[in-house]
């Protein structure tokens, strides 16, 4: 799915715009973030997205999140 496809489905858990909400749109647009190598439910990126608000905005907290969405070595989702 392309990326801006994939962000919509994230502006979904904002409730407007957003410091956090600007990071991952940057991370995908730049590649620094991934989309999930396998599809997410909904309540597994709302879990993800929270998990990354808990947090300032930072190079950080994007690559935990990236790491619970798109996990390198195939390992389970954890937490953040």
């Amino acid at each position: 799915m392309p990326y801006r496809a994939f962000l919509a489905r994230i502006r979904q858990f904002f409730d407007g715009p957003d410091e956090h909400l600007d990071w991952i749109t940057n991370g995908l647009a730049a590649g620094s973030l991934r989309q999930p190598a396998t599809p997410m439910t909904d309540q597994e990126l709302a879990e993800a997205i929270r998990e990354f608000q808990k947090a300032p905005p930072s190079a950080d907290s994007l690559e935990k999140l990236g790491a619970k969405l798109a996990p390198s070595d195939g390992r389970d989702r954890g937490a953040i």
